[in-house]
């Protein structure tokens, strides 16, 4: 028996491979995103396309393990304090959500003569989104920290907690006698959950720290996915979310000290199953129903898409999402998501659905999540951009200043320097290009002006022809050579200070004749090593000396590389002489110190 399936497991797992392999990287040179060369994958090679793969249904409940996975390590960087000061914005946005989406399309489908209780189940189902989908969007575009990812995030954390009640109010709608076992399922859901979170915290780190202790890498991945596993299979055996259970764990061990090392291990795991997950929604599209009421399933999902678009675009704005952000933000959350096959399935299991309505109902959700990706692409390809030209904000109009000084850059670095000068009263002309950084500094009386600091007439008006110094604190380092190419040409009375984001910056600086230059992490990364002596048993005096040496010796390299900095292979072979110099005098001061201490106790031991 074992020697009839093995061809076959590999000849699928060939199959899934070779369709992901040709297909994803396609898609991301055309511009089409991951997923979307993923949905593709998965109908070239499903049952309405080569016919290549068999058992969809069983696919795609394994691969579901890529979604749980995901939200593991998404919880595993949330510790419980984050996420219970998320707590208003989970409940809050995510009850706004799901209710508006729910209302806006279960009343137009009772107007429609549909039976209320079909409508409000479909509704409920609908409301819900992909968090796959929107989560892997998400983190490819690095968007977890704006504002419509933060909110995306919330709302479908809250979705994965409300599918619980849709699915225990399902059979007591159906009038079925398995009502009271639906209310049962709820009431086991929450004692499952409370058992995760006492066992997460007094069961899985302990045990974490037993498997770490055998020092065998191997063993430590294996329990990290069993952990995982057991849990989606607990979740799942009470009708509840397996992705849900998995965060809620990766929260309790966001803490330990086990956290990166899980990362770590199973960070592949999950990228190989997410995209494995993709592949059999792809395949799941049954174009068998789509074929025989093309019409109606493409009317339903431009309505569906359309509605649930319209409401989350009207949330954004509620939710205080920046207007770039919006339309981006109605598109990830516009598909139906996972767990409306699970609603839907019990809802024909209770016999509110019949077997077509849910057949026509899972396509919709099924072509939606191809749309998705589609949507996002409109968004790329037409709307962000006329919305970053639309939303780019006029240049201030600045009254003659005369300050003493112009601040260009009040970011990280620009906000130490400036708010130094103010408190010892000099007067500063602050000039930076993030509107909202601007009007929330406003609030607190700085005198900030919106505009590009490299532009001759905008410094002019700033005061740059009566001022003393310029300082450079800008981000960018294109934007800051510029601005002191411009500061030498016009005004060239200004002292120059800048901010050296690298060795690089830094000769570019040099070479403008710039000689009042800061390295901005040099300093405090040389007082960090200064502490990290002293806690390994330096004295400060030993410390401070140690940290000063260091300093003197890295500037005096820097500037006898300098003339030479073009030249790679003179600069790499002065750079290595460098740290040989530095090498063989921390050894000397080493061994005088060592010599020292050797004094030190023989005259302590003297009679």
């Amino acid at each position: 028996m074992t020697a009839a399936h093995t061809p076959s497991l590999a000849l699928n797992a060939l199959i899934y491979l070779a369709a992901a392999v040709l297909a994803v990287p396609l898609a991301k040179r055309l511009g089409l995103g991951a997923v979307l060369g993923y949905l593709f994958a998965g109908i070239a090679i499903g049952p309405w396309g080569l016919r290549l793969i068999n058992g969809v249904e069983d696919i795609l409940h394994f691969s579901e393990f890529g979604v749980v996975l995901l939200l593991f390590l998404i919880g595993l960087e949330l510790d419980p304090k984050r996420l219970w000061s998320m707590r208003h914005a989970i409940f809050g946005w995510g009850t706004a959500q799901v209710g508006a989406c729910t209302i806006a399309l279960c009343v137009p489908a009772i107007l429609l003569g549909i039976d209320w209780k079909v409508a409000l189940i479909a509704a409920l189902g609908l409301s819900l989104s992909s968090t796959a989908i929107a989560l892997a969007t998400l983190q490819e575009r690095n968007l977890m920290t704006t504002s419509a990812g933060s909110t995306g995030f919330a709302i479908l954390l809250f979705q994965d907690i409300a599918a619980i009640p849709m699915i225990a109010i399902i059979p007591l709608l159906g009038g079925s006698q398995a009502a009271g076992a639906g209310w049962l399922d709820a009431l086991k859901a929450v004692i499952v959950i409370v058992a995760l979170i006492a066992g997460g915290r007094y069961l899985i780190r302990p045990a974490l720290r037993t498997i770490a202790k055998t020092e065998m890498r191997e063993i430590f991945t294996a329990f990290a996915l069993l952990l995982v596993i057991a849990i989606a299979f607990l979740m799942e055996s009470v009708r509840m979310s397996m992705a849900l259970g998995t965060f809620l764990a990766g929260v309790l061990l966001a803490e330990s000290e086990y956290r990166h090392a899980l990362e770590t291990d199973l960070e592949p795991f999950k990228g190989l199953l997410l995209g494995l997950f993709f592949i059999a929604v792809g395949m799941s599209v049954d174009f068998g129903v789509f074929a025989a009421r093309p019409w109606l399933i493409l009317g339903l999902v431009a309505g569906f898409l359309a509605t649930k678009v319209g409401v989350l675009y009207l949330l954004s704005k509620v939710f205080g999402i920046a207007r770039e952000q919006r339309p981006l933000f109605s598109f990830l959350l516009s598909q139906g998501g996972e767990f409306a096959f699970v609603v839907f399935g019990a809802a024909t299991t209770a016999k509110i659905f019949s077997p077509e309505i849910s057949s026509i109902l899972i396509a919709v959700v099924a072509l939606s999540m191809v749309a998705t990706p589609l949507l996002l692409l409109i968004y790329d390809k037409l709307l962000a951009p006329r919305l970053r030209t639309d939303s780019k904000r006029p240049d201030d109009t600045i009254e003659s200043q005369d300050n003493p000084v112009i601040l260009a850059g009040f970011g990280r670095f620009g906000q130490i320097v400036g708010r130094l000068l103010h408190a010892n009263q000099i007067g500063v002309t602050v000039l930076d290009h993030d509107p909202d950084q601007i009007d929330l500094l406003r609030k607190f009386g700085f005198r900030i002006f919106y505009g590009d600091a490299t532009r001759a007439d905008l410094l002019h008006a700033a005061g740059a022809g009566k001022a003393r110094m310029l300082v450079v604190a800008i981000d960018d380092i294109e934007d800051s050579l510029q601005l002191v190419d411009v500061a030498k040409r016009y005004f060239p009375h200004l002292t120059i200070l800048a901010r050296a984001r690298n060795i690089s910056h830094y000769y570019d600086l040099m070479d403008r004749g710039v000689t009042l230059l800061e390295r901005e992490t040099f300093e405090s990364a040389l007082r960090l090593g200064r502490q990290a002596l002293q806690e390994m048993g330096f004295d400060a005096w030993w410390a401070r000396q140690a940290s000063l040496k260091f300093r003197r010796h890295n500037i005096r390299a820097l500037h006898a590389i300098y003339p030479h900095y073009r030249n790679q292979e003179q600069m790499i072979s002065m750079a290595k002489q460098a740290r040989g110099e530095l090498e063989a005098m921390f050894a000397r001061d080493i061994e005088a110190l060592q010599e020292e201490r050797r004094d030190a106790t023989t005259h302590t031991d003297k009679p």
